[in-house]
């Protein structure tokens, strides 16, 4: 195949003309994410069959026409491990891409384990052992090296090897819409604005507050996110989940008493402080009818542990029949956002479609019957 380099816009612009054609792309990205909150993009690399083409988006002002290609639905788009490369698309252009498979997603379905890398993947489907010493590079540093460059285009050469293959063999199943819905499922959740309000929800331990500390740690988490957005920092680099549970549990009046609280981050408090005290006067102003419920966990539900392993052998049951993993078919966080949503624990808002085990393929394979037993209680499984 050939290579370029593209490194201006009006290569870009032909290149995107020439790629416009294709029926399938192959497509990866090189990004830096150590001290910011969003990834900095360092390259592009796509092929479709006679091109490997990396684009440089240090050097070239517009990527749109390179846009365009993802959003394409006339186009098949494949990736490995895409989730990455998804907040990619959205932080650098609200890109959200179109008619894309990702070949992790089907390997998985092929009785490969759910997280295979792709240089296991091209080992297992073109007896090639890629080098991939070069996967630490400094995707922002320039002039990229002859092996650098070699290694980033090898991503998606390879792949446009590969993928005819999968589909191939994933076609003869009854797997490949599956497949496409997991994708799909994927892109819906990194698509999906974060709302900022329920962050609070995901700190460890918040649990253990009361309704008032919540009300002031959730004021915190929005507080945090805000910040890390604004300065395009890592939400911990703001302030960690220790400092901010922290402050919530204590209520401190000045930054002395704070500093003072059992496990706080003490540069958090040296730098971030007085600014955390005006976001507890501010949580202060919040009426008491208005603060979160106490948190309910799931695993000190009455009956909790047994009802999962009930759910969780029926399930495995089922993809043994199917001759998949059981984690193929719902994961332990699968099962348990059902088990929440069943028994109405901090979900309550979430309707039945957006349980992942009640939709798409699982509610058609395993989802219905269960729904079924859960309004049973689970009693005949």
């Amino acid at each position: 195949m050939e290579n370029q380099y593209i490194e201006d816009d009006e290569s870009l612009i032909s290149l995107c003309h020439q790629l416009s054609k294709a029926s399938i792309l192959t497509v990866d990205t090189e990004f830096v994410r150590t001290r910011t909150l969003y990834p900095r993009l360092g390259l592009l690399q796509v092929c479709d069959g006679n091109v490997v083409a990396l684009i440089d988006p240090i050097s070239i002002e517009d990527l749109g026409p390179f846009w365009a290609l993802l959003t394409d639905p006339s186009i098949e788009k494949v990736l490995h491990a895409c989730s990455e490369d998804l907040e990619v698309f959205l932080t650098q252009a609200n890109c959200r891409p179109e008619n894309l498979i990702d070949s992790q997603i089907m390997m998985s379905f092929l009785g490969h384990g759910l997280s295979l890398g792709y240089a296991a993947m091209v080992k297992h489907y073109l007896d090639i052992d890629l080098d991939k010493s070069d996967s630490r590079t400094d995707w922002m540093k320039r002039p990229l090296t002859a092996s650098q460059i070699e290694y980033a285009g090898a991503d998606v050469e390879y792949l446009y090897l590969v993928y005819p293959m999968l589909k191939k063999e994933l076609t003869q199943t009854p797997w490949f819409e599956a497949v496409q819905q997991e994708t799909a499922l994927m892109i819906e959740r990194k698509f999906t604005p974060i709302d900022d309000s329920q962050l609070y929800l995901n700190v460890k331990m918040s649990w253990r507050l009361n309704a008032k500390q919540l009300n002031t740690l959730k004021f915190l988490t929005q507080w945090r996110y805000q910040q890390a957005k604004k300065r395009d920092l890592p939400i911990s680099f703001v302030a960690k989940d220790q400092t901010i549970i922290g402050v919530a549990q204590t209520l401190p009046k000045n930054v002395g008493v704070m500093a003072g609280i059992e496990g706080v981050d003490v540069l958090d408090i040296r730098h971030k402080g007085k600014a955390m005290l005006a976001v507890l006067k501010q949580a202060e102003q919040v009426d008491e009818e208005q603060y979160p419920e106490k948190i309910k966990r799931l695993d000190e539900y009455p009956g909790y542990k047994q009802t999962f392993k009930k759910v969780k052998a029926f399930i495995a049951n089922i993809a043994k029949e199917n001759e998949k993993q059981v984690e193929v078919f719902a994961s332990k966080k699968q099962i348990n956002q059902f088990l929440s949503w069943h028994y109405q624990l901090n979900v309550e808002s979430i309707e039945a479609d957006k349980i992942d085990v009640l939709r798409d393929w699982r509610l058609t394979f395993f989802g219905e019957q269960l729904l079924a037993q859960a309004e049973s209680n689970f009693s005949q499984l």
